[in-house]
């Protein structure tokens, strides 16, 4: 799920043999690493989950499920995220009452969230010291500390 300007470095010379693919020998050591710490058939099935899911289904509309969302809402989106692309992101937080949305450049694709800690830990204070969301207005302002 990375970007293409990720995987840049990892172009192979053209003096190099057939079949001698950098990228490939990274994404066979990323795939055993995750195979050691997470079931596969745990990921298929989150996969399935993923892909079967429907907010909208048994409340109306999709419009509909979102607007009975009362929680403090924030929809974080990456740019460069083609997994969960920014327009989902930004579809959401205009349909969740009070949501604040707030979009990220990475050049890691849906890998950012993953690495981009020190940003979003930063977005994620910075919302958390805000006050809850006014019925009233359906927004939220910065609490004083």
């Amino acid at each position: 799920y990375r970007t293409y300007q990720t995987y840049e470095r990892f172009q192979t010379n053209e003096d190099a043999p057939l079949g001698d693919f950098r990228a490939s020998s990274y994404q066979q050591y990323q795939g055993e690493k995750l195979s050691r710490r997470f079931n596969a058939f745990s990921y298929y099935r989150l996969s399935q989950a993923m892909d079967s899911h429907h907010v909208g289904r048994g409340r109306g509309s999709v419009e509909n499920a979102l607007s009975r969302v009362r929680a403090k809402t924030l929809v974080l989106g990456i740019e460069s995220d083609v997994l969960f692309p920014v327009q989902e992101q930004q579809y959401l937080a205009s349909h969740i009452p009070g949501a604040h949305y707030e979009g990220i450049q990475s050049a890691y694709g849906h890998d950012g969230f993953l690495i981009e800690t020190v940003l979003l830990t930063s977005i994620l204070n910075k919302f958390l010291k805000t006050t809850p969301v006014d019925n009233k207005t359906g927004k939220t302002t910065p609490q004083l500390v």
